[in-house]
């Protein structure tokens, strides 16, 4: 059965009327193609949800394990696991913050948190500004997670945590669970605990098998960090769900559990229960039509830019570009935003292995993408 795709709904003169960072950051005549928003209109279930919580004054603070009830039925449903424990759940404001309060559980600011870089670029910024030192461990070239790079990282005698990308941002690699079992056992030799940030897990291809951390053996003492966020396109709704293994009761018991639940909304946990629930059918529209997108980009790249390197991946809406070999140096972003208008997101703000690289969103309309790809090679040319 073919899905309506919500890519194909709005209109540019539709866009630009939004009032988000993605679209009031640029001038008018710059086509953004850089923060992790998508340019879809919500689905029904979710316009739903929210009216009826406005209109019936439901905007309190939250309450409940509503949230993790229907991450755990999804998950089940989606995944064949069924993992989630909402008695070992906690509700937080977002991913971030909830990483940040579940590594302060595990492991003191001044220790050192693994990352593996080209990734998220608030991995960095948020554990920095919390205090602890950041280790890298570089992918592969193909963008896959590097077990002597991971072993290296582990054995650096400050290390206490790995902050695990699982679908892989910015690469969309899907991580196999032959890997995810090679990094439980090298974190279990090293004494290392693994937090995986699983938002866009929503966002993976049918025909790819998508691995929850916590469903590989050896990962019991670890955490993932769920939300409907990226799937639905809900970034201006905040929650998020931390989930933690069954080893992990001792560290989710510091979680502070007061201070986080009042910092989400509880408006966006009945949209992000209603995502979860009743916009499965939305979500399957939206990845068909992030793999149609990811196809023409691959076209497109090839017919009008292949100077720019473009593995293509079965997960999230979004592209890594390797610009390199096009001549527009460290920072091509800076380029393309200035010759062509277009604004994409810098590769050296992903730590090591960015430079020369940008970031682009696909989570947009069939007809910007094109035009986007056009200005860019312009740019170039």
């Amino acid at each position: 059965m073919t899905r309506p795709d919500p890519l194909a709904a709005l209109t540019l003169p539709e866009l630009r009327r939004r009032t988000s960072m993605k679209w009031r950051t640029h001038a008018d005549d710059v086509l953004p193609l850089w923060v992790a928003e998508a340019d879809v209109p919500l689905a029904p279930a979710i316009v739903d949800a929210v009216t009826a919580a406005v209109r019936g004054g439901d905007t309190g603070y939250p309450c409940g394990t509503g949230y993790a009830e229907a991450l755990a039925g999804f998950a089940r449903d989606r995944w064949g696991w069924d993992g989630i424990d909402p008695a070992r759940t906690r509700l937080v404001p977002d991913v971030m913050q909830g990483i940040v309060e579940v590594l302060r559980a595990l492991t003191p600011p001044g220790d050192a948190v693994v990352v593996t870089p080209p990734v998220y670029p608030p991995f960095h910024e948020f554990l920095r500004h919390a205090g602890w030192h950041v280790f890298e461990a570089p992918l592969t070239p193909d963008g896959r997670l590097d077990p002597a790079s991971l072993e290296r990282a582990f054995t650096y005698r400050r290390a206490r945590a790995f902050l695990l990308c699982s679908p892989h941002n910015p690469t969309g690699t899907v991580h196999t669970a032959d890997e995810l079992a090679g990094v439980a056992a090298l974190a279990g030799r090293h004494g290392v605990t693994v937090v995986a940030d699983e938002i866009h897990a929503p966002l993976v291809d049918p025909g790819t098998t998508f691995t929850p951390w916590l469903s590989v053996p050896g990962s019991e003492r670890g955490f993932s960090l769920q939300s409907a966020s990226k799937g639905w396109n809900l970034a201006g709704l905040k929650a998020a769900v931390a989930v933690a293994g069954p080893g992990a009761g001792e560290a989710l018991g510091r979680i502070p559990v007061e201070m986080l639940a009042v910092g989400a909304s509880h408006v966006a946990v009945q949209a992000h229960v209603a995502a979860l629930n009743g916009a499965r059918d939305w979500l399957d529209g939206f990845v068909a039509g992030i793999a149609r997108n990811r196809a023409a980009l691959a076209e497109l790249l090839a017919a009008r830019l292949p100077s720019v390197g473009h593995r293509p991946a079965p997960a999230t809406f979004l592209a890594w570009l390797d610009c390199r070999e096009a001549g527009l140096g460290d920072d091509p972003a800076a380029v393309f935003l200035e010759r062509g208008r277009v604004a994409l997101n810098d590769g050296r703000a992903f730590g090591t292995g960015g430079a020369g690289h940008v970031r682009l969103n696909l989570g947009t309309t069939p007809e910007i993408l094109d035009e986007a790809v056009r200005r860019m090679a312009g740019a170039v040319s």
